[in-house]
C-alpha cells in the first residue's frame, strides 16, 4: 500500500508575522503564524513548514518562540528553515519543538554541515530546500539559486540533488522559482526530473493555484505538496486539495 500524499501549508515568517509575495518579492502580511498553524492543524494539514524569510539574529529569537508556542498546540510534524548556518541552530530549533530542519544556502556554502546534521540528528531531520530555476547554462536545464532565486549558483540542480543525498538528505523540498507565487501550477517537468534521481521523498512547492494542481504534482512524483497563498487567502482549502487528490486515485489522510 502506498503512503498517503501529504499536504503541507507553508508559512513564510518575517518579524513574527506570516508574509507572502510573488517570486519572493513584494511581501505582504498574511496573518498570525500561530493562529494560522492552529487553523491548518484543525483543517487536516499533514505537516507544517515555517520559513524565516529574514533570518537575522533578531528574528531568530522570535522564530524559536513561534516554534515553541506552535508545538504546544499543533500535533503534526513541524519543519523550520531559513538562516540555519551551524549545528547549534539545528539543536535549538529541535529543542524548541521542530521535528525537521530545512537547509538551503548554508548547505551550498558548507556541505559538511549537511552531513553533520544527518549524523548527529538522523537523516529524517534533514530537509534540503532547493530553490530551482530553469536555465540553459546547465546540462539538466535547471540551476540551483540562493536568496529567493535572485542569485544563481553554478550548480546543476540534478547534480546537487545527487550530492545532497550522499550527504544524508532525508527529504527534498523542490521549489520552482519560476512558478513561485504565480498560481499557474507546479512545474511538473522539474518534479519528474527530480523524481527520477531521488531516493528520498520529494516535496513539491511553487505554483499552486487551484485544487486541480495537486494531482498534477502527485503524478509528477511528489510525495508531499506544499502551498502558501491559496491556503492563507482561503481560495483553496486543505480539504479541497485532499479531495482533488483522492478523486484522482491518490491516498490521503482525510479528517
Amino acid at each position: 500500500m502506498s503512503l498517503p500524499i501529504r499536504v503541507i501549508p507553508c508559512l513564510d515568517v518575517a518579524d513574527g508575522r506570516v508574509v507572502k509575495g510573488v517570486n519572493f518579492l513584494n511581501l505582504r502580511d498574511a496573518g498570525d503564524p500561530i493562529e494560522l498553524a492552529a487553523r491548518y492543524y484543525q483543517d487536516g494539514a499533514d505537516e507544517l513548514t515555517f520559513l524565516d524569510v529574514h533570518a537575522t539574529v533578531e528574528n531568530r529569537s522570535t522564530m524559536y518562540d513561534l516554534v515553541r508556542q506552535t508545538a504546544e498546540q499543533v500535533f503534526i510534524p513541524l519543519t523550520v528553515g531559513g538562516g540555519i548556518r551551524e549545528i547549534d541552530d539545528v539543536a535549538r530549533l529541535l529543542s524548541s519543538g521542530a521535528d525537521k530542519i530545512s537547509v538551503g544556502s548554508a548547505g551550498i556554502t558548507n556541505p559538511q554541515l549537511l552531513s553533520e546534521i544527518a549524523q548527529r540528528f538522523g537523516s529524517q531531520v534533514l530537509v534540503i530546500s532547493l530553490d530551482l530555476k530553469r536555465s540553459p547554462k546547465t546540462s539538466s536545464g535547471f540551476v540551483v539559486t540562493t536568496h529567493g532565486g535572485r542569485n544563481e549558483t553554478e550548480l546543476d540542480a540534478l547534480e546537487w540533488i545527487a550530492r545532497v543525498q550522499e550527504l544524508g538528505a532525508g527529504e527534498l523540498l523542490v521549489n520552482s522559482i519560476d512558478a513561485d507565487g504565480t498560481r499557474a501550477g507546479f512545474d511538473a517537468e522539474m518534479l519528474r526530473a527530480v523524481r527520477e534521481i531521488s531516493k528520498v521523498p520529494v516535496i513539491a512547492s511553487g505554483g499552486a493555484g487551484k485544487a486541480a494542481d495537486f494531482p498534477v504534482a502527485a503524478r509528477a512524483g511528489a510525495d508531499a505538496i506544499l502551498a502558501a497563498s491559496i491556503f492563507h487567502e482561503g481560495s483553496v482549502t486543505i480539504g479541497e486539495a485532499k479531495q482533488a487528490l483522492a478523486d484522482s486515485g491518490y491516498e490521503v489522510r482525510l479528517v
